[in-house]
């Protein structure tokens, strides 16, 4: 072996050694964009906690073990030969040999080898990378829309509150005959049915807190307190820009780079076994003493001295079709890998295309509905529930103004979490924290 293929080598372990030594736990978990303390606290016990990113964790630092595998030589062979029949030379019989050889790979296949799977460990590792971003989305979306839920049900009571003291303004009309029961067994009606829909909130709630309390390793049955009203950022999108940033910073693209990197340094081994490997080997033969009347005699010079000898043998890659398949293989791989990279580039800026419009269309709704919609809305409830106090209108009137506001404070609520939804898979198809603090 070359000084140059053992500083290689050696180079290849150190690297290999330094990504070992990480402490990934505790200092390079993924940054992520969290606007409520509660999300962050959530989203970082899923990251210490969720039992699948430990999983790929450990299978990233078993790929890693194998660098040093690789890339030591085979282990030497000692072998003793003993004669059943001693072969007889001049200076005595020759009784056993003992042989000790150590074979040497064709030069650079020690170093490809530890290569690839140096490569295969940068791959996997960025799989680990990739499952932490899935991770942080998946307890996103789960805080979200428990956020929308807490929102809807705030909402909901409040509706019922309001619609219990119409049922009571009704009930007193009625009696007094200035108004009609209708109206009384229509406002009674929509309680009902507004004390269904809190119900039916209430299971989506429980469903979501198990949800979040299962990312988070936590027994499923755990309490979360309710999450109030999100802030929601203002960002400005730029498709160019956020797509060289996918490019730079998206995991899955790293693993497919490091993939090809992997396939071309295995197409470079594949060729590599074309050449032979060479073994070399030292040997000492036990001689014995001359014991026949003419050696006993006249014993000859270096009488029952033992022969050392040195050896020198290669293999022969006769097998060339199996050496010329072992390349083909290699590059077909090689084609596979480049494939599947421009094919996550293009499904990643389609993911951050989409998401993109998706925001500035859930943005120009959010703002349509705060500024102009809902405050619309009030200004007719309050206009409705002063003809109602006079007169001018019943109760009927009444309902129909309070239920339109209703519906548009729940499609606000929806709307919100959706553009934080929204927001934190644009974060995903990035592959980094988005916005930038």
């Amino acid at each position: 072996m070359s000084k140059i293929q053992s500083l290689k080598v050696v180079t290849t372990l150190l690297l290999a050694w330094a990504l070992t030594s990480m402490p990934l736990e505790a200092n390079d978990t993924a940054d992520f964009y969290a606007e409520d303390a509660r999300l962050r606290q959530y989203v970082q016990q899923a990251l210490d906690q969720h039992p699948a990113l430990q999983v790929s964790l450990a299978r990233y630092r078993a790929v890693l073990q194998k660098v040093p595998q690789v890339t030591a030589l085979p282990d030497p062979m000692l072998s003793f030969t003993q004669f059943i029949r001693n072969v007889e030379t001049r200076v005595g019989p020759q009784l056993n040999t003992f042989m000790l050889s150590q074979q040497f790979p064709w030069f650079g296949k020690l170093e490809l080898k530890g290569q690839v799977v140096f490569k295969e460990a940068a791959a996997q590792y960025q799989v680990y990378r990739a499952q932490e971003r899935e991770l942080i989305v998946q307890v996103k979306r789960a805080f979200y829309d428990l956020s929308y839920v807490d929102r809807a049900l705030k909402i909901s009571r409040e509706e019922r509150s309001l619609l219990e003291h119409y049922e009571s303004l009704a009930q007193i009309r009625y009696s007094t005959g200035q108004g009609l029961q209708q109206a009384v067994i229509k406002i009674q009606a929509e309680i009902t049915q507004i004390i269904n829909r809190l119900k039916i909130l209430d299971q989506q709630r429980a469903s979501l807190v198990a949800r979040l309390n299962t990312l988070m390793d936590h027994p499923p049955q755990d309490s979360l307190p309710p999450v109030g009203q999100l802030t929601l950022p203002q960002i400005g999108l730029d498709l160019e820009e956020l797509y060289k940033l996918g490019e730079r910073s998206r995991p899955e693209l790293k693993a497919a780079m490091a993939r090809i990197e992997k396939s071309e340094q295995s197409v470079e081994l594949a060729k590599k076994e074309y050449w032979p490997d060479v073994t070399l080997g030292a040997g000492l033969t036990n001689v014995g003493g001359r014991d026949d009347p003419s050696g006993l005699l006249m014993p000859p010079s270096g009488n029952g001295k033992n022969a050392l000898n040195f050896s020198i043998g290669i293999n022969i890659p006769i097998r060339r079709e199996k050496y010329s398949a072992g390349v083909l293989e290699a590059t077909e791989g090689l084609i596979a890998n480049r494939r599947q990279y421009l094919n996550i580039r293009n499904e990643m800026e389609y993911s951050i295309r989409d998401q993109a419009i998706r925001i500035e269309t859930l943005e120009e709704q959010v703002e349509l509905f705060e500024q102009v919609l809902i405050p619309q809305a009030e200004e007719a409830l309050r206009s409705t529930e002063s003809a109602y106090e006079t007169g001018q209108l019943g109760a009927l009137d009444l309902l129909d103004s309070e239920r339109v506001l209703w519906e548009l404070r729940l499609i606000n609520a929806r709307y919100d979490a959706d553009f934080l939804r929204a927001l934190a898979n644009l974060e995903w198809a990035l592959g980094t924290r988005f916005p930038a603090p």
